[in-house]
Order: structure tokens, then C-alpha cells, then sequence
């Protein structure tokens, strides 16, 4: 290997330091909203835009970066862009009223979205040998279940014990010594092909991304008939739709739509929305059950899931060598089944569980995401040329963006409607054998819990059913990426420029 190339186990370590930044501040803010509520004196409504206006620059922004990373080298945008969410990170703990929040948020969102599409290429670039592309691939989406345990902890310490303010604060230091890493570890890389950047481009798939997670974050709020959703319908089509009249003609445009032509692509993004849909809808459900029926608080939640982050990265390295050694089409159907017999298994649920209850689903869970995620990844990275692996990086993770909020969107509304069902279904078949008004009141909290209890029951069996999809569709769809896909490694080592 080309010594201009770096040592490709520390690019991997540095880029796994910002992906567990990013994780951390995604998975923190949402327990400082009650804080946040008191402090600025906001509804309960209004704070949700907290969420909704960094996933909303997050997803515009991901395929941006990921040609910009093909254009002008993937160092030189992840260095800025860290650089950038550090300082953004301290302004929003220096927030002075709720719109000032609000903005920086956004701000996070835009500066964090090139973190995941220039890691994929970094590493993609770094790691000459497939098998062990496939590992270091593998390591690294481990860091986002790590990501998800640290975060509750860390998180609910420091908001219970300081102020809300310090989840922003913490990541000076932690960004203080992953860009020391980035600057002493990347290596620069000097892309073959440099061109215009397609800004038009980019302003059309923004406005189809910012219309299609609006609706898909704020539609259960305004109803799924309402104006406002069907504005964002409209736009969602109509944008997408010159977005791509005008990227096929476009000598450089942010996303090939020459990459729909490849079936290995085509394959790894629809496993992705299907598998990315039923976990996350699951897992944003399943810390509301904890904390709602069980009395957990964050840091107890945060517990409950250290089963499944031991589990991913145990697993995700052995995803990755299973992967070269048999069909990728097999290990990821495999895994997306385990992670669905996980689910299923968490459908019956009552309110005397105990953390205990959940180990089992939850390592089976993990496991099977270690096992899964890992060769999509790969295959994401090995079927495109390497000038091309930013756009295809961007596309995978927008399009596990979008999957991640449309499950939640559809297991939300699933969950208020099967509730609301349930509660007709037990009190017909409940009897109240008492006219005193205690007993009434009783009986009423008890129908809505069994039916609350039956609801969340009926999304984990519909998120189980997502999951086994997902196995369904890689097991007859997925192709493994040729190896004409690749560079050589001579290629492979021309494409980094010596720093």
C-alpha cells in the first residue's frame, strides 16, 4: 500500500470520533426539551421544531456534501465541516431565546450533514483490500448504536446535574481532539475529476427533501389531509420531478440518476428505506413505552440499550466477513430477519417488564443490524468508481434519513390509531361491575392502558414485519457489487495526493 495513503486504521478511528459526535448530539437533544420548555416558556408543540429543523437541514444537506467530497476532495469538506459543527455546538449552548435555537439547530444540521458521506469515502478510499473495507466499514456503523447508549447517559447526567445548555458545550472538547486527529491522520485526497458545482441543482433538491421530511415530521400534527400536508405533496412531486429533468442534463450533477441504472445500488436503497423505516419507527417508540409504563428516566433507557450496542459492534465485523465469503444477499437477509425476530419479540408487552425482559430482543436486534448493515454499506461504496463513492455515500445515508422518518411517521400514526381502536375493542369487552365513581375512573384508566399496551404491541409486530421485508427484498434483489466497480490499488493510491 502506498504510504501516501496514511495508516488506514487511524483514518478509521478519526472518522469514528465524528460519527460519535454527530450520534451523540442527535441523540441528546430530545432529552433536554423539558428543560428547554421551561426555560424559554414554549409549548410542548413548538419545541418539536428543535428536532425538525436539524433533521431538515440534515437530510437537504447530505447528498450536497457527498458530490462536494467528489468534487474538491472529501479532507478538505470534513475538515471545515468539523471545524464548523464545533463552533455551531457552542453557539447553540449560547442560545438566548427559543429562534436563536431554532437557527442553530439548522446550522448543526447543515455542518454535521458532511460527517457520514465523506467518512464512507474516506475510509472506502483508505482501505485498499475489500475484506477489510468490508470490516473497517463495519466497525464503523457501530459507532452510531455506541452513539445511542453514550447519549442517554451522558446526556441525562449532564442536564440533571448542570443545564441543558452543557450537551452542546461537551462537544468543544470532544471536537477539540477529533480535529487534531483529522488534521494529523487524513490523508488529502486529490479527486481525478473537478468541475462546476451544480448550485441550481442543489436548490430544487432541497425544496423536494425540506416538502417531503416536513410532512413526514410535522403531518401527524397537522393531519395527513390537512393544507399544509397537501403543500408539501405537491411540492415534494413537482420539485423532485424538475430536480430530475435538470440533474440528467447536468455535466456534474449532485445525484446521478445514472446510479438508479445500477442494480446494486438500486438494491442497497430499497433495503435501506424498508430496514432504516421499521428500526427507527421501533426504536423511537420504544423509550417512550420505558419511560411512559416502566417509570425509567433517561439515563435508566439509556441502559437498557447497552445489550444491543455490545452486540452491533461484535457483530458488524463478522456481517462484513461472512459477507466476502459468502453472497452479500445471504449475511444481510439474515441479519435484517434476526433484527426482526428481535422486534417481534418485544410485541407483548406489560407494564411489570423488567430491563431484564428486553436483553434478549434487543441483542438479537443488534446483532442482526451488525450483521446486515455492514455488507450494505460496503456494497454502497464498491459499486460506484471511486470519483463517484461521495454521491453514492450521500445517497445511501439520505435515503436512510428519509426511511428513518418516514417509520416514524407511519409507526406514530399507527400507534394513535390502533390505541384509539383499542380502547372501543377492550371497554366492549370490559365490564365494570360497580356504580361508585372511583370504580369507573379506575375501570376507564385501565381500558385506555390495556389499549395504549395493545397499540405499542401492534407497531413492534408491524416493525417486525418491516424488518423481515427488508430480508425478503435483499434476499431476491440484492446483487453483490462486481469487482470492475474498483480501482486497482495503484488507481486507488494515485486518487490521495500526498499532504
Amino acid at each position: 500500500m502506498n504510504n501516501r495513503l496514511g495508516n488506514p486504521w487511524l483514518v478509521l478511528a478519526t472518522v469514528m470520533l465524528g460519527t460519535l459526535l454527530i450520534g451523540l448530539d442527535r441523540t441528546v437533544v430530545n432529552l433536554a426539551v423539558p428543560k428547554i420548555i421551561g426555560d424559554f416558556g414554549i409549548s410542548v408543540t413548538t419545541a418539536a421544531w428543535i428536532a425538525t429543523a436539524y433533521i431538515i437541514s440534515n437530510a437537504v444537506f447530505v447528498p450536497v456534501f457527498g458530490k462536494l467530497g467528489d468534487l474538491f476532495g472529501n479532507r478538505q469538506i470534513y475538515v471545515w465541516s468539523f471545524i464548523g459543527f464545533i463552533v455551531v455546538s457552542v453557539l447553540t449552548g449560547l442560545s438566548w431565546d427559543f429562534s436563536s435555537l431554532v437557527f442553530f439547530r439548522t446550522l448543526q444540521g447543515f455542518v454535521g450533514a458532511a460527517i457520514y458521506p465523506t467518512a464512507m469515502s474516506l475510509i472506502a478510499k483508505s482501505f485498499v483490500n475489500r475484506e477489510a473495507r468490508a470490516q473497517a466499514l463495519g466497525i464503523w456503523s457501530s459507532s452510531f448504536a455506541v452513539s445511542a447508549v453514550i447519549g442517554p447517559l451522558l446526556g441525562g447526567y449532564l442536564i440533571d446535574n448542570f443545564s441543558w445548555r452543557m450537551i452542546f458545550y461537551i462537544n468543544l472538547p470532544i471536537g477539540i481532539a477529533g480535529l487534531v486527529m483529522t488534521l494529523l491522520f487524513l490523508p488529502h485526497d486529490s479527486p481525478e475529476e473537478r468541475g462546476a458545482f451544480d448550485w441550481f441543482g442543489s436548490v430544487l433538491l432541497a425544496v423536494a427533501i425540506t416538502a417531503m421530511v416536513m410532512v413526514l415530521d410535522q403531518g401527524q400534527t397537522w393531519g395527513w389531509g390537512s393544507f399544509a400536508s397537501w403543500l408539501c405533496y405537491v411540492a415534494t412531486l413537482v420539485f423532485g420531478y424538475l430536480t430530475f429533468l435538470w440533474e440528467t442534463r447536468h455535466p456534474h450533477p449532485v445525484i446521478d440518476f445514472k446510479l438508479f441504472r445500477n442494480p446494486t445500488i438500486v438494491s442497497v436503497l430499497a433495503v435501506s428505506f424498508i430496514s432504516f423505516g421499521g428500526m427507527m419507527g421501533a426504536m423511537f417508540l420504544l423509550p417512550v413505552f420505558t419511560q411512559t409504563f416502566l417509570g425509567y428516566d433517561a439515563m435508566q433507557t439509556g441502559y437498557l440499550f447497552v445489550p444491543m450496542a455490545l452486540a452491533l459492534p461484535v457483530f458488524a465485523p463478522l456481517g462484513a466477513q461472512l459477507a466476502v465469503r459468502f453472497r452479500a444477499r445471504y449475511v444481510v437477509s439474515l441479519g435484517m430477519a434476526l433484527s426482526g425476530i428481535g422486534l417481534y419479540l418485544m410485541h407483548a408487552l406489560y407494564p411489570g417488564m423488567t430491563s431484564f425482559d428486553f436483553i434478549l430482543p434487543l441483542v438479537l436486534f443488534g446483532a442482526g443490524l451488525g450483521l446486515g448493515m455492514a455488507p450494505l454499506t460496503n456494497a454502497a461504496t464498491t459499486a460506484v468508481p471511486i470519483n463517484e463513492v461521495g454521491m453514492s455515500s450521500g445517497l445511501l445515508n439520505l435515503t436512510r434519513n428519509v426511511g428513518g422518518a418516514f417509520g416514524i411517521a407511519l409507526f406514530g400514526t399507527l400507534l394513535t390509531n390502533a390505541t384509539n381502536a383499542n380502547v372501543a375493542l377492550v371497554a366492549l369487552n370490559s365490564a365494570i361491575r360497580s356504580a361508585a365513581p372511583v370504580a369507573h375512573q379506575i375501570g376507564t384508566a385501565l381500558i385506555i392502558l390495556k389499549a395504549d399496551l395493545m397499540a405499542y404491541g401492534t407497531v413492534f409486530v408491524w416493525a417486525a414485519g418491516a424488518m423481515l421485508l427488508g430480508a425478503l427484498v435483499a434476499l431476491v434483489l440484492l446483487q453483490d457489487s462486481g469487482e470492475g466497480a474498483d480501482l486497482s490499488s495503484e488507481q486507488r493510491a494515485e486518487a490521495m495526493a500526498g499532504g
